[in-house]
């Protein structure tokens, strides 16, 4: 193995400089708004001012090109080898038994120049925000090289290319994606995403790191004047803020998943997605520890659902570990996909629904919230507030729609859930992969002779719980029964021992 060390491509100082630049932004502005840009009348004033900005911006420049300059990586005794360290030298070593995926991802500065940065996983994680290792900007041909590494340190078969037509038409045809989202699907993904409200929350948090500055005493004024013109142009600039702010959480949508591709190769799914950002991220299938089908009410009215995978180990820096296998697609095209991905799995159960007698506990806490808040809101704004009492028989309804959803299937190796709070839930969980199972039994369920089952599954660093509610409680004791290991006689210990 070659104890050659590598040196990440330049282009690495001005990405450091940059994603230093982006974590510093927000300081940036507030100092900017706070000290101005100098006295204009001043002008040694206004130069000294410019001069500690420029200072700022060069001193984040050659941090970048001093973090370019210090990182090398190398392979040697069956690790990935790691020197790094802007101050203090750093040294860290991964062996690559440990090394689960790796993630590559493609950035309006690494396109020009063919270039991916690279995000290492491991099989533990870490409770961190990083990944395990990250090369910034490196040649394709590199990470390449570093895959064929990891896969002789397992044993595994590095594929090699040849000339003959027939060997690289079977390569190609092990390659073809078994999905590929089409635009209009990707429209539609994009359309219903609820990136609206997205918007808007980041719009409130950018707003509220300059609260100070902000004048909402003149704002208040000049919206009470506005609001004079009349009830139609306060709607219509209503409406139109609002389609600006679907516009841009559609193209954002759209952009992001742009060109949405899976395949499968050696016993890893990938998927490829991403327009001005091309990613490209790899999960092993032995990481999967559970598979979401989740359907919103207008998702599910026009036959349309999402499909998300747990994965178990992985860094923080995404937002979660629930990755989306197939963002949008009509629910009669998911199983045959699912059935080839996962051919163990029984995607199309037969559920054991809850009992009738467990139609109270779907509606009656909700009641009680319910019952105070709108006697207050008819108190303080009668007569409006007596249409807060429309509260009451939604919840009800709410409540059987999540009865009749609710119910549980399983099998010698399997576990399938479904549950509603707004969207349909279905769970598909291997009994090797559920870490715990809970069965929890109130004062009340006990007198009904019901009890609910909590079924914990691995999930990035953490747990992802699925909830089987108010089922009999003969079947949350069956449950338990089959999720308890088989434990063999003490007998048959001993002789196996002799």
């Amino acid at each position: 193995m070659s104890k050659e060390k590598y040196r990440l491509h330049p282009i690495s100082a001005v990405i450091n400089f940059v994603k230093v630049l982006k974590e510093m932004i927000l300081p940036l502005i507030v100092l900017v708004l706070v000290n101005g840009f100098g006295d204009d009348a001043n002008f040694w004033s206004g130069l000294f001012t410019y001069g500690i900005y420029g200072v700022l911006l060069l001193f984040m420049l050659i941090s970048g090109i001093i973090k370019w300059r210090r990182f090398r990586y190398w392979f040697e005794d069956g690790e990935l080898r790691i020197e790094y360290g802007l101050f203090v030298k750093k040294k860290r070593y991964i062996p690559f038994e440990r090394i689960q995926s790796l993630d590559y991802t493609e950035g309006i500065f690494h396109r020009p120049f063919g270039l991916v940065k690279v995000k290492v996983e491991t099989a533990g994680g870490g409770p961190t925000k990083e990944a395990d290792a990250e090369l910034t900007a490196i040649r394709k041909e590199a990470a390449e090289q570093i895959k064929k590494e990891i896969m002789l340190a397992k044993g595994q078969n590095v594929p090699i290319i040849e000339d003959d037509l027939e060997v690289e038409e079977t390569i190609i045809e092990e390659k073809k994606p078994i999905f590929r989202m089409s635009t209009k699907d990707l429209l539609v993904l994009a359309s219903t995403s609820g990136g609206v409200g997205v918007f808007f929350s980041g719009l409130a948090v950018f707003a509220s790191q300059f609260s100070e500055f902000i004048p909402y005493e003149t704002i208040y004024n000049e919206i009470m004047i506005f609001i004079k013109f009349g009830v139609l142009v306060v709607v219509l600039v209503i409406f139109a803020v609002l389609l600006m702010a679907w516009i841009v959480s559609v193209l954002l949508t759209f952009i992001n998943y742009y060109d949405f591709t899976i395949k499968i190769e050696d016993d890893e799914i990938i998927i490829t997605r991403g327009l001005l950002e091309k990613k490209k991220i790899t999960i092993p299938l032995t990481r999967i520890q559970g598979i979401r089908l989740v359907e919103n009410p207008l998702r599910q009215l026009t036959g349309y659902a999402t499909v998300t995978v747990d994965s178990a180990g992985g860094s923080m820096a995404e937002k979660d570990e629930t990755i989306r296998l197939l963002p949008l697609i009509k629910k009669a095209e998911i199983y045959p996909i699912l059935e080839e991905i996962f051919p163990d799995f029984q995607m199309q159960p037969n559920f054991q629904r809850v009992p009738s007698k467990s139609r109270k506990f779907f509606y009656r806490l909700d009641l009680l919230w319910i019952l105070p808040i709108a006697a207050t809101v008819i108190y303080f704004f009668y007569p409006y507030g007596l249409l807060s009492l429309l509260l009451i028989p939604a919840s009800f309804g709410l409540g059987l729609w999540q009865k009749r959803t609710a119910g549980f299937y399983i099998e010698e190796t399997q576990l399938v859930a479904q549950y509603r709070l707004f969207s349909r839930v279905t769970v598909w969980m291997e009994k090797r992969r559920i870490q715990s199972m809970t069965a929890r039994t109130t004062y009340f369920q006990k007198k009904s002779d019901v009890s609910s089952v909590v079924v914990t599954i691995k999930s990035g660093v953490g747990g992802a719980e699925t909830v089987i509610p108010h089922i009999e409680k003969e079947h949350s004791e069956n449950l338990l029964s089959w999720y308890e290991p088989i434990r063999k006689p003490k007998i048959d210990i001993e002789k196996e021992m002799e």
